[in-house]
Order: C-alpha cells, then sequence, then structure tokens
C-alpha cells in the first residue's frame, strides 16, 4: 500500500474558494465600517473646532463668529475696531481663524426651520447663538453625526429623524 500525503485538486479548489467568500464578505464589511469611521471623524472634527472657538471667544474676550456653509465652515475672531472688535461679523476685516472644507464629499445640512448658511455667534461669556442642531448628512447609521448648539453647550450625538415641529431633540446622546 502506498501512502497518500497530497492535496487533491478538489480539496485546493474548496480552500480557495472559501478564501474567496471571506474576503469579499469582509471587503463589504470594511467599506461599511470606514464610511461610518469617515462620518464620525469629520463630526468630531467639527466639534473639536466649535468648542475651541468658544474657549478662545472667552479667553480672548471677543466675540467669535463660525459660518456653517453646506460643504465648508469659517470662523473668524471679532477684532475691527481694534481691540476688541464691535460685535458684528465683517467678513473683510475681522480675523479669520479657521476655514476647512468638508471631507469626502460631505455635506452639512441644519436642522429645523431655517437652512445653510447659517452664522454662529459666539460671545465673551461663550454663549452662544442661534441654537440648534445640524448634522453631516449621510446614508450610514454612524455613531455620531449630529451636533447640537444650545446656547452655554455644544453637544455631539446620533441624529434620529424627527421633524422640526417634534418636541424632542433630533440630535440624541
Amino acid at each position: 500500500m502506498r501512502k497518500n500525503s497530497g492535496v487533491t485538486l478538489v480539496e485546493l479548489l474548496i480552500i480557495v474558494s472559501i478564501i474567496g467568500i471571506l474576503v469579499v464578505a469582509l471587503g463589504f464589511s470594511y467599506e461599511g465600517w470606514k464610511g461610518r469611521y469617515r462620518i464620525e471623524s469629520q463630526t468630531k472634527e467639527i466639534y473639536s473646532d466649535l468648542m475651541d472657538a468658544r474657549a478662545r471667544a472667552m479667553t480672548r474676550a471677543r466675540t467669535h463668529f463660525v459660518i456653517l456653509n453646506t460643504t465648508q465652515y469659517t470662523i473668524y475672531d471679532d477684532n475691527n475696531p481694534v481691540p476688541d472688535g464691535n460685535g458684528t461679523l465683517e467678513t473683510a476685516s475681522d480675523y479669520q481663524v479657521l476655514q476647512k472644507d468638508l471631507e469626502y464629499g460631505n455635506e452639512l445640512v441644519w436642522i429645523g426651520s431655517s437652512s445653510l448658511p447659517q452664522t454662529i455667534t459666539i460671545d465673551t461669556r461663550g454663549l452662544m447663538s442661534p441654537q440648534g442642531d445640524f448634522r453631516v448628512d449621510n446614508d450610514i447609521e454612524p455613531d455620531y453625526d449630529c451636533i447640537a448648539i444650545s446656547q452655554a453647550r455644544i453637544r455631539m450625538g446620533k441624529w434620529e429623524n424627527c421633524d422640526a415641529d417634534s418636541e424632542n431633540e433630533c440630535c440624541e446622546r
């Protein structure tokens, strides 16, 4: 009797097909994970920049303005007239602290009765107006895709589909 210690062609084909199925399945899972990560990363970056603008307004004792457009946001420091500004946004003469474009083709959406562009004013005490929610528009279900702005607080959360007249907040966390 001979010893049969090799691998047959059928066994090899079965192993290769199982590996192929796993690669395809994991590829789709990876793409979904990467999309959620991009939305969450963008939301966290906007949140961080808003918190930084609020801290700058309080420490420098100057009003700051955040202009939200659909594809970018800009932060201005009110320094005209020098040294403390006049509390109104003058894009030609106020100092532009930051301007960022949204990555990955994402867009911002203001939730409620008004739409973008929207100017958020942060006064020297860190109080913000107008209050409202905005989100990074997406079809995916990330953990964070919404930012809620109240008078004295900025929160990050998950957008819940609700209408503008709803008593509940749309940005849940």
